[in-house]
Formats: C-alpha cells, structure tokens, sequence
C-alpha cells in the first residue's frame, strides 16, 4: 500500500510553488486574462466560459483524496472524498489550466468561490503550470487548495478505507464513484507521462471491492 507516496514524473525542473495565499496571478502576455488549474472535477466539467485550456501540470504538489465533502458528492452524515493539493517537493499533479479573458474572469471566479470556496473549503493559491505540448512554457495559474484548517478536511487514510467510503457516498453532484472513474479516464488520457499512484490505487481497491457492494450489472448505475 502506498498512502504516502507521491507520484513521480518526469518535467521540467523548477522550485516548488509558494505555499501562502496569493492574489489571483495575471497573464504576462495579457492583463486582462487568468489561468485556472483544475485537477479535480474541473478537468472533465469547469461549467465556466473559457477562451483557452491545455492540458499539463504543477510540480511540488501531489493529489490526495483527503478532502471531505457535504455537497456535491457526499452529505453531513456522510460526507464523500475528493482531491486537494498536497505540498511535495517531488510531486507531480496533472490536470487542465483554463484561460479566461476580460468578463470572464469575474464571472469564472464568482461561480468558483461558491463551488470550490463555500461549498468545497478550498482555498486559493498561486502554481506553476507546465502544458504538456509546452513544458518550456510555464504559465502563473490560480489554484483551489484545500487545507487542513478547514472543517471538511479529512486527511490520510488506507487506500482501502478511502475507497470503502468513496462507493458509499453520493452528493447533489452524483456518485462518489463517479467523481473518482472520472479523474481516472483523464488520467489515461493524459498519456504514459501522467502518474498518480494515490489515485491508482483507490481505483484498484474499489474494483476489488465493488462486486460486494452490488452486482456486476448495476456497477454502472452508479456512475
């Protein structure tokens, strides 16, 4: 079992990211424009106008599925796990940056504050993005990081009991299942390069598991 350890990459070298809250970052090439890293449910569903996203990722950051969450795949009772940003110096975290230009950058961060913010407990924080067709063009990103000083933060458990509670759990936005197959098919899609042995290793937990929570043929209905 591997509930520590980080996933490894190869990259660009650069110094980790800053660990204190920063003011949102401003494109050098436009004032008027912001990057949004998503690593979470925003690679597959950002619901906010865009001019431009690439795919790649942040080092000095791994991803964990230590966050709780009451809303959109869990309730109080029993709250669902989703990803936050682990600080580490040989992480890797690969996701999707979003460019919002002019208007769309309050609209974004107004729909953003509410979904990640107040109903999430995330905070924001300033990463290095590295698009995978451009590595050697990093880019200032705005990143929603959840903490452990906020009350939905669960922090480290087995891969196991993470997956246990993740087939338990559904939320105003579906399935904790979901949410975790999801970020998986993303990660296939991302190429050889991605690793995330955290995540790898909740999907092969709950595919052992799942045959004794419901039928073969229901497995699906859940997602």
């Amino acid at each position: 079992m591997k509930q520590e350890s980080a996933a490894r990459n190869t990259g660009p070298a650069s110094p980790p990211p800053p660990s204190s809250p920063a003011p949102p970052p401003v494109d050098d090439g436009d004032p008027q424009a912001l990057w949004i890293f998503g690593y979470g449910s925003l690679v597959w569903r950002p619901d906010f106008a865009y001019s431009d996203s690439h795919v790649g990722f942040v080092r000095g950051y791994s991803r964990r599925f230590w966050q709780g969450d009451t809303f959109h795949r869990g309730n109080e009772k029993m709250p669902g796990r989703v990803v936050t940003l682990l600080e580490d110096h040989e992480g890797c975290t690969w996701g999707v940056a979003y460019q919002v230009r002019g208007e769309q950058v309050s609209e974004a961060l107004k729909y953003l504050n509410v979904r990640e913010a107040v109903l999430g407990g995330y905070d924001t924080k300033e990463v290095t993005f590295y698009p995978q067709d451009t590595p050697d063009q990093p880019l200032k990103a705005l990143a929603y990081v959840a903490t452990p000083q906020n009350p939905g933060y669960l922090g480290p458990a087995p891969e196991e009991a993470i997956a246990t509670q993740i087939l338990a759990c559904r939320g105003f936005s579906g399935h904790n299942l979901e949410y975790l197959l999801r970020l998986a098919d993303f990660m296939q899609l991302c190429g050889p390069d991605a690793q995330d042995e955290h995540l790898a290793a909740i999907v092969d937990a709950v595919g052992s598991m799942l045959p004794c929570f419901c039928p073969t043929e229901l497995a699906l209905a859940l997602v």
